[in-house]
């Protein structure tokens, strides 16, 4: 298992997620394809706010939590409507994460509520 560091682009929101990434997710809901978040989902005891619990903004539409930083607006992380117990990680905000190296497959979140 790896550690990642993660942050907002300003840098006020810092986290760290402890997983083992090879695959990643690529949403194509509405808020998610606007965002371009490619997610990977850790559970809640391999997440670990570091600091900037001040600058979340939290986004609910519909179950989900959507969290991002009010001053840069970058999206850092999400509860999914899926499973609002999990954590759903951008690995765009992770440092170093090298996409190139790693699977990105599709996920129907437009069709999930159907499904």
């Amino acid at each position: 298992m790896t550690t990642y560091k993660g942050s907002c682009h300003c840098g006020r929101i810092r986290f760290e997620v402890d997983a083992n990434i090879s695959v990643v997710d690529d949403c194509n809901c509405s808020l998610c394809f606007r965002k371009g978040m490619l997610y990977v989902e850790v559970l809640p005891e391999r997440f670990r706010l570091i600091s900037g619990k001040e600058a979340l903004t939290l986004y609910r539409p519909y179950v989900a939590k959507h969290y991002f930083c009010k001053h840069c607006g970058c999206h850092t992380f999400i509860h999914p409507r899926s499973d609002p117990e999990v954590w759903e990680i951008n690995v765009r905000c992770l440092e170093g994460f090298d996409l190139s190296k790693i699977k990105i497959e599709p996920f129907d979140g437009k069709g999930w509520p159907e499904a």
